[in-house]
């Protein structure tokens, strides 16, 4: 025992020893592969990587489903509470639908006329539209890219050639266990072997769908990725810091305007400073989250205090400065809105550096980049109703070739400022040289040219009735 014991003390300062020389070694020890570390700790994707991940090369970002879920799940959160992510969101869907898009019924080129007919598929669209709400759809379709970074519809043809659509949440578009070694059923789509852009089916829920019942909008990676990315991946980190930058600088800013002012008692001790307070204290009583007795001064405006010797008076909301913060925070949103390629008002509500005539001219960057959105939005509502159209026509209620002497026509929400006194003046000399028809002209004043002639026959009329 006695030497077990002795041998032991002998052990320890040689453990010790060798324990620092370690910890030494550990501190100077640098890991070449910090470099390749992001701000979270999270290593650098490799190029080569991202081939293997569900076909979808370096546009995914080299993510499974698994980190995709976390990430559109991050984003979600984002856009769900930080203001300045609802902000810019609200403002697209604002600038992208707008009052709702109008589709009208016309007749195709080379195509005999055909009012009824015209007739016939503008109810079609029109009950449609109303049975689906679909302003508020557009709306939620817009909302759902920018949040998930794609929107799935699901179509349901009833046996009278009605359509009904309905969203299918991201999360339920997975690849089941059984299929997870066939990368062409990878991140829950179906696809042929070798072309990755061809969607064969969807398994929603873990059951399969055939494609033709989906429309999988996608948004922010190339075509032959499986799944969107949101609008918000590549910024979610800015946007956390403006948050916690914000509630930073309100919370200091708080404290230090809380405290009126600090006495300084040089020479004071703490049984003379608590008898000094409890004298010039205007009314006491007890806090009751701490149990503590409180005592409050009042000053009125203009109060002037006199500083006994030894008596100093400290005003710490004198010394708030908000201006250096708020440059950070500007910064970092003025880097979340390029990335909207939106001006920095759109995105802050801080019109103060900003105009907006000159911004949403016809060759500005966020025009530019809204008509490209418009137009892809554009495509693929006219693709939903050609749908409506065709269960309809399958149904009977429309000829079987109602896409050969029918067209679609849809108007768009104008982007540009408007001079509108010059447009009607343009649109007219096209209408007296028989360029614009009256229809055309209608659609581009956002009226229904079928409900203006009804109203104006009927004004007609009240006209003759009155003796006018």
């Amino acid at each position: 025992m006695s030497s077990s014991v002795s041998s032991s003390h002998h052990l320890d300062p040689l453990e010790r020893r060798i324990s620092e020389a370690c910890d030494s070694l550990w501190d100077a020890l640098v890991d070449p592969r910090e470099a390749y570390l992001d701000d979270d700790g999270q290593w650098w994707n490799g190029v080569a990587a991202a081939a293997a991940v569900g076909g979808g090369r370096a546009g995914l970002a080299c993510l499974t489903e698994e980190q995709l879920a976390a990430v559109r799940l991050e984003c979600r959160r984002l856009a769900a509470t930080n203001e300045f992510a609802i902000n810019g969101i609200e403002n697209r869907i604002s600038y992208l639908v707008g009052p709702g898009h109008a589709y009208h019924a016309a007749i195709r080129k080379g195509a005999a006329a055909d009012m009824p007919l015209l007739a016939e598929v503008q109810t079609v669209l029109e009950q449609f539209l109303e049975e689906n709400a679909w302003h508020a759809r557009q709306q939620e379709i817009v909302r759902r890219m920018d949040r998930d970074g794609e929107a799935l519809l699901r179509f349901f043809a009833s046996a009278d050639g009605r359509t009904r659509v309905r969203f299918v949440e991201p999360e339920q578009v997975y690849t089941p266990p059984e299929l997870s070694h066939r990368p062409s059923a990878s991140f829950g789509v179906q696809t042929e072997e070798d072309d990755v852009e061809t969607p064969l089916g969807y398994y929603i829920d873990g059951e399969p769908v055939d494609a033709g019942e989906i429309q999988h909008r996608k948004a922010n990676v190339d075509a032959n990725v499986k799944r969107g990315l949101p609008l918000y991946y590549p910024v979610r980190k800015n946007l956390r810091r403006v948050e916690k930058l914000l509630r930073n600088m309100s919370a200091v800013a708080e404290i230090q305007s809380a405290i009126a002012l600090i006495r300084k008692h040089r020479s004071g001790l703490r049984s003379g400073v608590e008898q000094f307070v409890a004298d010039g204290a205007a009314t006491s009583g007890i806090d009751p989250r701490t149990g503590r007795a409180r005592l409050l001064a009042q000053y009125g405006p203009g109060t002037i205090l006199d500083a006994p010797a030894g008596l100093e008076y400290d005003f710490p909301a004198a010394g708030v400065n908000a201006s250096n913060f708020v440059t950070v925070l500007q910064a970092e949103l003025r880097a979340i809105a390029a990335r909207l390629v939106m001006p920095e008002f759109m995105f802050t509500s801080d019109a103060s550096n900003a105009n907006y005539s000159s911004t949403l001219v016809a060759e500005g960057p966020a025009v530019k980049m809204f008509e490209r959105l418009q137009a892809s939005l554009k495509n693929d509502d006219l693709r939903v109703m050609w749908r409506v159209i065709d269960n309809a026509a399958t149904a009977g209620r429309l000829p079987a070739d109602v896409r050969r002497r029918v067209d679609l026509q849809v108007t768009l929400p104008s982007l540009r400022v408007r001079d509108q006194l010059r447009e009607c003046q343009i649109e007219r000399m096209a209408y007296e040289k028989g360029i614009l028809s009256p229809q055309t002209w209608s659609q581009r004043l956002g009226l229904d040219y079928d409900t203006e002639q009804k109203n104006l026959a009927m004004h007609g009329q009240l006209r003759v009735t009155s003796g006018e």
